[in-house]
């Protein structure tokens, strides 16, 4: 038989690139630039920014007192040569505790390690005294980082006055909303009905307002306000998106836009605008997204339905996307870009109540730009009560995408159409 060959297990400490990365960083200290007490407050700070936890704190203050304060001055070495038993004496917890947290520490870019052969830390000094080489804990990377870490604590604390300021905002326009709710005047019962049904529908989107993001706040605190503003019957603040003379799209995205709409919108249109998937000016009340609210086109079988797809529309110009649904401003998804709307669309999904499934689907079918768009219409005829279950309407108008039977440009330049009459009216 061969002889058999172990492989022993390597001991030491591990060597990665990023730790040679910040020790390298650390020998390029300026010593004399900053302080101990100055390095002290920073690592008790800290925990409040997430790089590390309140024991990796307690022991890196343990370490940075541990150095005289001639050591962070110039011609200083702020290297620390106590053992691990030592430090957890020091700190109140085990040896392996104390281990385990160096190396942490060590991974974060906190502090760098050099050791001996046997482990043990001490400094080699010459024949003046002074220190020409240590092994020990090495806390000159906290010089070397030191703007960079305190950048990251006053981040921390500005976003968390920011949070807490938006909390208090929220839930005071909330306490608003509902004492506005009860004390309106002049409104119908139905009216009142939708209103309070969208304040606790924000509500619960928010959930707790001490778990919920600045983001999400901030949305919702406008919502409300927005809210409260009807009910006391103010004056719709100007909005950016202003109205123009006609519907030809003077303002496009793009230089592949197609101009599809008839520059006279108010003339009777021909039967093809009138088609099955075009937006019907006069849409009669829709009780729900049934066989009835939807086109011919859902009804054909399975082998229609596999026809090869037609050639994808041109996106319409977001300017009269706003302008075709106004309810984006009443529940301040009013977006300035194409990113802005479809990063808002799980929260127009939440506000109809739409499932993550078919926002998925929606998604997967037609892309992030058209799915936000058919959302952003769903939501407008939602608020018009022309369609009761919008998950629903979302589904079919998915089935019409992958059939190549879904024109939203004509829907969105019909509800243009539909509420430039309204006005006028």
């Amino acid at each position: 038989m061969g002889n058999t060959q172990m492989i022993q297990r390597p001991i030491g400490r591990r060597i990665t690139p990023q730790r040679t990365q910040f020790r390298r960083r650390a020998e390029s200290a300026e010593i004399g630039t900053v302080t101990r007490a100055q390095v002290a407050v920073l690592a008790q700070n800290l925990p409040c920014t997430g790089l590390i936890n309140g024991t990796e704190s307690h022991l890196l203050v343990t370490l940075i007192n541990t150095t005289p304060a001639e050591s962070f001055e110039k011609s200083g070495r702020p290297i620390v040569f106590k053992s691990n038993q030592q430090l957890a004496f020091e700190i109140g917890r085990s040896i392996g505790c104390v281990s385990r947290t160096l190396s942490k520490l060590c991974d974060g870019g906190l502090l760098t390690m050099q050791d001996s052969g046997n482990y043990k830390r001490y400094p080699i000094r010459n024949g003046d005294g002074e220190i020409t080489d240590a092994c020990g804990i090495d806390l000159r990377i906290l010089i070397a980082r030191y703007a960079e870490l305190n950048e990251f604590v006053r981040q921390a604390r500005a976003e968390k006055k920011a949070a807490e300021a938006a909390r208090r905002r929220f839930r005071g326009a909330l306490r608003n909303a509902r004492y506005a709710l009860s004390a309106a005047e002049g409104l119908s019962e139905e009216s009142l009905r939708r209103i309070g049904a969208r304040i606790e529908r924000l509500s619960y989107i928010v959930g707790i307002a001490g778990k919920a993001s600045s983001r999400v706040l901030r949305r919702a605190t406008a919502l409300l306000e927005r809210l409260i503003e009807r009910l006391m019957k103010l004056p719709r603040r100007s909005t950016e998106a202003q109205e123009t003379q006609d519907m030809t799209c003077p303002h496009v995205e793009n230089g592949m836009h197609k101009q599809i709409t008839s520059p006279h919108p108010f003339d009777k249109s021909n039967q093809e605008r009138r088609s099955a998937n075009a937006e019907q000016l006069s849409s009669p009340e829709a009780g729900s997204a049934s066989k009835s609210a939807f086109e011919e086109s859902l009804r054909r079988s399975r082998s229609e339905s596999n026809q090869p797809r037609r050639v994808p529309q041109a996106m319409p110009a977001l300017q009269d996307v706003i302008r075709a649904a106004p309810a984006l401003m009443a529940y301040g998804v009013a977006s300035t870009s194409w990113v802005d709307l479809v990063r808002s669309m799980r929260l127009m999904c939440s506000l109809v109540g739409i499932s993550e499934d078919a926002r998925a689907r929606a998604v997967e079918q037609m892309g992030e730009q058209r799915a936000a768009l058919a959302v952003a219409l769903i939501l407008e005829k939602y608020d018009r009560k022309e369609i009761s279950s919008p998950g629903g309407y979302l589904r079919a108008m998915t089935d019409r995408a992958a059939a190549g039977e879904l024109y939203l440009a004509r829907s969105v330049f019909g509800l243009v159409a539909r509420n430039s009459m309204e006005v006028r009216h």
